[in-house]
């Protein structure tokens, strides 16, 4: 299998649902629905996920948030290589967000974003 970078514009943007798609092919053609080690739990407020990253330090990860998808990645020069993306059901608030690294378990705490209603009321005349 071969796969090309892809340089992305202002007129590739309606095929992000593609690349949300094939990345969710992706992640579920090697890893299942539940890869081992990974675990996600939720609340009113936010999801807590949990995925076994033994032998990576916390200077090495890199963790992404787009919309409602977290990426998580090491740098090339760390010890062990980590690449996962995980899509969620709604966005995710990345200021009230945080990751916490510790023996081997890396826990992050996704907050959920709170819709924002658009509706405006107008006069009648």
């Amino acid at each position: 299998m071969f796969f090309a970078p892809v340089v992305r514009t202002r007129s590739a943007l309606p095929f992000r649902s593609f690349d949300r798609n094939f990345e969710r092919f992706v992640n579920d053609a090697f890893f299942g629905n539940a890869a081992p080690g990974f675990q996600v739990e939720q609340d009113e407020k936010a999801w807590t996920v949990t995925l076994d990253v033994p032998g990576v330090a916390k200077e090495d990860l890199a963790i992404t948030i787009e919309g409602a998808i977290v990426r998580i990645e090491t740098r090339k020069e760390a010890r062990r290589q980590v690449k996962a993306a995980y899509e969620l059901p709604q966005d995710i608030d990345a200021a009230a967000s945080g990751a916490k690294l510790e023996n081997g378990v890396l826990a992050l705490t996704l907050a959920k974003q709170q819709p924002v209603s658009t509706a405006r009321q107008i006069e009648v005349r």
